[in-house]
């Protein structure tokens, strides 16, 4: 697809069948699939490709948020076609400290809080700023080394969080994870339904209610996601189709 051509036909059908699995998984879990947020993973995709995704998410009404994977993509956001269309905004990428500030100024809410000197920056820049902002734990729940984020550990995971609850600019939402790349669903699914448990463990040992996002499940893996309990599954290549 180009900017020029955005073929809306097959973005809707895309946009439909990703709908439908959602919604499937969510009746085997009795859960509300309105509740669930759509986070459109815009990566490589341009203005024009994000904006007919966005409109059609709008007409079915359902919960919609834009997410990008990496600070140097975020200036398309303020294009024309995009810019104050009223979208949550998240980053949902590996982050370097010295891409903070840029972050910061993009995103309502930041999925990859994945180690101290990132809260840090963040932290720095929000109160730069005077921006207040919404961020999730990232948790490595596969234990794989490619993966960023802190150890499913719940000591590791409350001292974070404590420290994220007494910001004056960052507030901690909820946790995210990636989970296993693996084609064995029984592995998928426990890495998905620990990140649910620790969030649990979380507001029953912290008190801490605020918790509720629980951000996972991508294309591959959505229906798992979903019925383990997902508040916000990112979906970019089973809408917009694979990336050149």
């Amino acid at each position: 697809m180009t900017s020029s051509a955005v073929d809306h036909e097959l973005l809707a059908e895309r946009l439909d069948a990703v709908l439908a699995r959602v919604d499937a998984a969510a009746a085997r879990a009795g859960r509300d699939p309105s509740a669930i947020t759509l986070l459109l993973a815009t990566k490589t995709r341009t203005p024009a490709e994000v904006a007919a995704a966005v409109d059609l998410v709008r007409a079915r009404g359902r919960r919609l948020a834009v997410g990008e994977n990496r600070a140097q993509e975020i200036a398309k956001h303020e294009d024309p076609l995009l810019a104050g269309n009223g979208v949550p905004r998240h980053f949902i990428g590996r982050l370097q400290t010295n891409k903070a500030r840029d972050v910061i100024a993009f995103a309502e809410l930041v999925h990859s809080v994945d180690r101290d000197d990132i809260a840090d920056a963040l932290e720095r820049r929000a109160e730069l700023a005077e921006l207040r902002r919404d961020v999730l734990v990232q948790v490595n729940t596969s234990g794989e080394e490619s993966k960023g984020g802190y150890a499913p550990d719940l000591e590791a995971l409350s001292a974070i969080v404590e420290r994220l609850r007494g910001s004056e600019h960052l507030r901690p939402v909820g946790l995210m994870t990636i989970g296993a790349n693996t084609s064995e669903e029984a592995t998928v699914r426990a890495s998905l339904r620990g990140l649910r448990e620790l969030r649990d463990r979380l507001r029953e040992r912290l008190g801490a209610t605020e918790l509720v996002e629980l951000s996972m499940g991508m294309s591959g893996d959505l229906e798992i996601a979903v019925e383990e309990g997902a508040t916000i599954v990112r979906v970019g290549s089973a809408i917009f189709g694979a990336r050149a």
